[in-house]
């Protein structure tokens, strides 16, 4: 990208940065499984005849029924657009009727073992476009955690992580989309985070911080080069550890919230539906097994009910004073 213009909007380098992404993601958990390869699922989608004018496709790359890794999507979409949908117009409205380009990696992992936490990642780019003017473009994404039986040293590490994603960008990036995330990952009806959090970010373009094109396309690069780096060695460290029906029974039972948050709040859920998007890949984010009890709280003093306390807010890389 060194011979374009600061304010470029070279999106055949972005969409070459995330096939790479994607490929090293699958290589780098299909070892950590053992068991199973991701299976690649290239498509295209029918051109729609209606409004928003929808083309384009992708890959998915799912792994599912692996000894470490029960089911794990990683997809990518390249779609192009006659109008923006609701969704991407709400907080812009002067953006409403113009055509549009998204493009973007999107993951969520559920792993076998109750031990091991549920990651969820994305890194995105939207370009509205109209004849005659500048492109208008916005990159989003972040990652997040969501432990059943949480590990001060795995969340310490995970946050460790996300803040030298964004340390190379200022000192005060981590703590604002770590902020954000926590906002973001927020189940209104359960009065609960979703999981321990991590980076969310949305709508940065040159007006956020006065970074160009290239910058904000850097920072997305190392937020989602981090996210292996996070991930993997969490993986590792708990994925052999024993664990009988109880613990299968509550990671069960906490997955019914994953559930919940994608389709009541995920931006990428409602975007998808709105756009009539490739349900699979939509939905592939969807645990395999979940379940819902009635008026559910765990015994006091048990494994179950140590979560409980993970599920708000906190500065993870300040324990001791949090």
């Amino acid at each position: 990208m060194s011979d374009t213009q600061p304010n470029h909007v070279d999106i055949e380098a972005v969409k070459a940065y995330l096939l790479d992404l994607q490929a090293d993601i699958c290589r780098q958990l299909a070892a950590e499984d053992g068991s199973k390869d991701f299976i690649v699922d290239q498509w295209e989608r029918e051109p729609d005849q209606g409004e928003m004018g929808l083309t384009g496709g992708g890959i998915s790359r799912v792994l599912e029924g692996g000894d470490v890794i029960e089911k794990g999507g990683v997809n990518f979409s390249h779609v192009r657009g006659k109008t923006l949908p609701a969704s991407a117009t709400a907080h812009r409205p002067e953006l409403a009727g113009r055509s549009f380009q998204a493009l973007g990696v999107s993951l969520v992992i559920h792993p076998r073992n109750p031990y091991v936490p549920t990651s969820h990642a994305n890194v995105r780019l939207f370009v509205a476009e109209k004849d005659g003017e500048e492109p208008v473009w916005w990159f989003g994404g972040g990652f997040d955690l969501t432990p059943y039986y949480p590990f001060d040293d795995d969340v310490v590490h995970w946050h460790l992580q996300s803040k030298a994603a964004c340390d190379p960008f200022g000192d005060e990036i981590y703590s604002k989309y770590k902020d954000w995330c926590d906002e973001y990952f927020f189940l209104k009806h359960r009065n609960e985070t979703r999981g321990v959090g991590g980076l969310f970010y949305d709508d940065l373009n040159e007006s956020t911080f006065g970074w160009d094109f290239e910058t904000c396309f850097r920072f997305m690069q190392s937020v989602g080069n981090h996210y292996i780096e996070a991930y993997r060695p969490i993986v590792a460290r708990r994925k052999s550890v024993p664990y009988g029906d109880r613990q299968r029974d509550f990671q069960l039972y906490r997955r019914g919230r994953y559930a919940e948050f994608n389709l009541a709040f995920d931006r990428g859920t409602i975007f998808g539906l709105q756009t009539g998007g490739r349900t699979e890949s939509i939905l592939m984010s969807m645990p395999p097994l979940a379940t819902w009890k009635y008026d559910y709280h765990p015994e006091p003093g048990t494994e179950e009910a140590k979560l409980y306390d993970y599920l708000a807010p906190r500065d993870w890389l300040n324990l001791e004073g949090s």
